[in-house]
């Protein structure tokens, strides 16, 4: 008879799987309407990182559980008043999907984050994120609240970064980061 490994009678506590944040895929309920349902997927979504201090934008999939590069060592707060002397960045929500059957930067939403290295701490509203995070999924692009100037190296990214997605976006898009 096959012995499966979750039925196996093991001492050894480092062979315990730790408790992790799972991203579900596809649709794991099937309609079911059981466990799971009601739950987001992430699958097509991308943080991108604009720093407007060095001028340049990256991709960072830590910032999907708030453990970006800029993030890292830092303790975050909702007074933006002690970071006072802290570096704006952006985590920028980006979602990928098929509009009229091409594939588009689809959903597009920046939040912000202020950090102070020298102190290490940095100023972000969670709340906000989650609701940028939603409008991304749901194809809405919240960029007008940027810089002009994050907002520029935002378009020129996404522009080189895949130039057949930035082909198929829409023109809202493009026109809002002021990069055709």
């Amino acid at each position: 008879m096959k012995e499966f490994e979750q039925f196996k009678n093991n001492d050894d506590k480092s062979d315990k799987k730790k408790k992790q944040f799972t991203i579900i895929k596809d649709d794991a309920t099937d309609g079911h309407g059981g466990y799971g349902v009601g739950s987001i997927s992430l699958e097509n979504m991308t943080p991108v990182i604009v720093d407007p201090n060095e001028e340049k934008a990256f991709v960072d999939m830590g910032a999907l559980h708030a453990r970006s590069a800029v993030e890292k060592r830092v303790k975050f707060i909702t007074d933006r008043e002690v970071v006072a002397n802290g570096l704006l960045y952006w985590i920028v929500w980006v979602t990928v999907d098929y509009q009229e059957g091409k594939p588009c930067y689809y959903g597009v939403a920046g939040s912000e984050i202020v950090v102070d290295r020298s102190i290490k701490r940095g100023y972000k509203l969670m709340p906000e994120h989650v609701n940028h995070m939603d409008k991304s999924l749901k194809g809405k692009f919240v960029v007008e609240h940027m810089d002009e100037k994050s907002r520029t190296i935002l378009g020129e990214y996404l522009r080189e970064f895949k130039p057949d997605l930035w082909e198929n976006t829409s023109q809202d898009l493009k026109d809002s980061l002021g990069v055709q």
